[in-house]
C-alpha cells in the first residue's frame, strides 16, 4: 500500500512539472490580392493623330508659281485662295483668242449681209439661184466659225481662272510639295488638304502581330502628352503589305470618340487588349509545389490565419503564373515564405503589396 502511495505521488507531481506548450508565433508575411484578368495586352504602340480624308491637289493649267498665299497648318474655308500661277501665257491665249473672235464676228455681219442681198436679188427674179445658195452657205460656216471662237474665248478665260488654286471644301494646308518661282505641270501635286472633321488614329504595326489579331481587339488610344485624354478605337483599314524597311503595316483606327484635345498630329500612344477567359496571375513565389501538386496558401481575413488551397497553372512567364482556378478575385494569398507555413497558422500580412 506504501508503495502504491508513492507510486501516486511520483505521477502527480510529474504531472505538475509539465508545462503548456508555448504558442505558435505570428509569422509576418508579405501577402497579394487576388484580381481577375478579363483582358489580355497584346502591346502599346506610337502613332498620330491623322484626317481620315486627305487630297492632293494641283493647277488645272501649266506654268509657274507666282506666290502662295497661305502656309503649312493654316485652316482655309471653301473657295479661299492657295496659290497662284504666273498669268502672262493665259492672259495672251485670252487676247489671241478674242482678237480671232473679233475678226470672225465681222465676217459674220458681211455673211449675213451678204445673204441678204442675194435673197432680195433672187426674190425679183434677177438673182441666180447658185449665188443664192454660196452665199447661205458662206452665212452657215460663218455662224459655225463665230460659235467656235466665242467657245475659245471662253475656254481661254477659264485657263486664266485656273492659274488660281482654291480649295472647294473647308480644309487643313498639311503640306507644300512645291515653292515659289518653281515650274509646274497641269495635275502636279503641289499642296496637300486635310478635312478636319473626320479624325482617325494612325499607327505601325509589326506583320507578325497583324496575322494573330483576334477579332474582338480593342483599341485604348491616349494623348502622348496627357493622358487623361483617352477614348477607344477600331480597325478601319490595315495595309496588304509591311513596309520592307521595317516589316511593319499601316493600320488606320477609327475612333469611338474624338476628344477636342485630339487635334491633327497629336502624338498618340495604343494599347492593344483582346478579351479573355478570366483568369488569375500571381507571383511565382506565391506557389509552392508538394507531391506534384500545385497550391498555394490563402488568407483567412477573419481569423488572419492561412490554409492551402490546390490550383491549375495555365501557363509560367519568366516571375509570373497563371492560375485557371482555386482562388476568387478580392482573396489574398501569401506571396513569399510559402514554404515555412503550417495549415491554421496565424499571419501577420505585409499590406503594402496589393497587385
Amino acid at each position: 500500500m506504501k508503495r502504491l502511495w508513492l507510486v501516486l505521488a511520483a505521477v502527480m507531481l510529474a504531472a505538475c512539472s509539465k508545462k503548456e506548450p508555448p504558442p505558435e508565433p505570428i509569422r509576418p508575411v508579405l501577402s497579394i490580392k487576388v484580381l481577375a484578368l478579363d483582358e489580355e495586352n497584346l502591346g502599346r504602340f506610337a502613332g498620330s493623330i491623322q484626317a481620315r480624308y486627305e487630297s492632293n491637289v494641283g493647277f488645272r493649267v501649266p506654268g509657274r508659281i507666282a506666290r502662295r498665299v497661305v502656309d503649312v497648318g493654316a485652316e482655309v474655308e471653301k473657295g479661299a485662295l492657295l496659290a497662284t500661277l504666273d498669268p502672262t501665257d493665259q492672259q495672251n491665249q485670252l487676247r489671241s483668242a478674242q482678237g480671232d473672235l473679233a475678226k470672225i464676228q465681222a465676217q459674220f455681219i458681211n455673211a449675213q449681209a451678204n445673204a441678204r442681198r442675194q435673197q432680195e436679188l433672187f426674190n425679183r427674179g434677177v438673182g441666180a439661184q447658185a449665188q443664192l445658195d454660196a452665199a447661205q452657205t458662206d452665212l452657215k460656216t460663218t455662224q459655225a466659225s463665230l460659235d467656235q471662237a466665242k467657245a475659245a474665248v471662253g475656254q481661254a478665260k477659264d485657263q486664266l481662272g485656273y492659274v488660281e488654286l482654291r480649295t472647294d471644301h473647308k480644309a487643313i494646308v498639311t503640306a507644300w510639295n512645291a515653292e515659289a518661282g518653281q515650274v509646274v505641270t497641269a495635275g502636279q501635286q503641289v499642296v496637300t488638304l486635310a478635312q478636319p472633321d473626320i479624325k482617325e488614329a494612325v499607327i505601325d504595326l509589326p506583320d507578325t502581330l497583324v496575322d494573330q489579331l483576334p477579332a474582338d481587339v480593342v483599341f485604348q488610344v491616349a494623348a502622348q502628352l496627357d493622358p487623361s485624354i483617352t477614348t477607344t478605337a477600331i480597325i478601319r483599314e490595315i495595309e496588304p503589305q509591311a513596309e520592307s524597311a521595317t516589316r511593319t503595316r499601316r493600320a488606320r483606327l477609327t475612333l469611338t470618340e474624338t476628344p477636342p484635345g485630339f487635334h491633327l498630329g497629336t502624338a498618340i500612344s495604343v494599347t492593344l487588349s483582346s478579351a479573355i477567359k478570366p483568369r488569375i496571375e500571381l507571383p511565382v513565389t506565391a506557389l509552392q509545389e508538394v507531391d506534384g501538386k500545385q497550391r498555394i496558401w490563402v488568407i483567412d481575413a477573419q481569423t488572419q490565419t492561412v490554409s492551402p488551397r490546390d490550383v491549375h497553372l495555365i501557363s509560367r512567364t519568366g516571375d509570373t503564373v497563371v492560375l485557371a482556378d482555386g482562388v476568387k478575385s478580392g482573396e489574398r494569398v501569401v506571396s513569399a515564405g510559402v514554404n515555412s507555413l503550417k495549415p491554421g497558422q496565424k499571419v501577420k500580412t505585409d499590406e503594402e503589396s496589393p497587385q
